[in-house]
């Protein structure tokens, strides 16, 4: 009796150790899935890091991607609900011109460089036909908008001539759309300079009244 007693007992604790195992296992799998499932990033979420650069297209007759928004590198208008508004317009493309500066409380400024060879023969650096290195070069220094002098190996920078013009703001600024041309932009606000931004755009393609593709990068 003992043993038919101890035989049943030790069946029903395979049993009981089965039916653990079985749940354990699903349990850590469904956590294994939980974790390397990646969830939606949260537009409006305040840890989430702004974008410094990349391509893109803004459509004339697109509602949301005629505007393109530097913070995070997105259409500058939305649908909410049943509504359309401005979201983060900084920059627009109208017809045949970048319009910058449309927002009502920025202040704003363009600057056409020229192309890629113009900036190189007006700044005397060195670089391939067509080429790169210029546009790569721009950066901020301090207050100052500098490029390249002579060559890349020397690490050494001049300050750009052309920068200038960016203290003229004004309510709106628009430059032609020209294919290769490289373009800077300054915007901020019209009490203070909190929200102060600089950046470079290269035109990579354009469809006149249709598309304009741009290689854009914050300094």
């Amino acid at each position: 009796m003992n043993l038919n007693f101890d035989s049943k007992k030790t069946e029903v604790m395979k049993g009981f150790l089965f039916i653990v195992l079985v749940v354990v296992i699903g349990f850590t799998s469904q956590q294994v899935t939980r974790a390397q499932t990646p969830s939606a990033p949260d537009e409006k979420r305040a840890t989430q890091p702004k974008k410094r650069g990349g391509i893109f297209t803004m459509y004339a007759i697109d509602p949301l991607a005629r505007t393109l928004c530097f913070s995070d590198g997105k259409e500058g208008m939305v649908f909410t609900n049943t509504t359309w508004v401005n979201r983060c317009s900084d920059l627009s493309f109208a017809g045949s011109n970048l319009v910058t500066g449309i927002e009502t409380d920025r202040l704003a400024a363009i600057v056409d460089l020229g192309t890629a060879d113009e900036l190189k023969s007006r700044n005397d650096f060195e670089d391939a036909q067509g080429g790169g290195t210029g546009f790569a070069s721009i950066h901020l220094q301090g207050d100052k908008v500098m490029v390249l002098k002579q060559d890349l190996g020397k690490q050494e920078f001049q300050p750009l001539q052309e920068a200038s013009k960016l203290t003229e703001l004004g309510a709106s600024a628009a430059a032609p759309i020209k294919l290769g041309h490289i373009y800077l932009v300054r915007t901020t606000g019209k009490k203070d300079n909190s929200n102060q931004q600089f950046v470079k755009l290269m035109v990579i393609a354009f469809r006149p009244h249709e598309a304009v593709t741009l290689r854009w990068e914050s300094l």
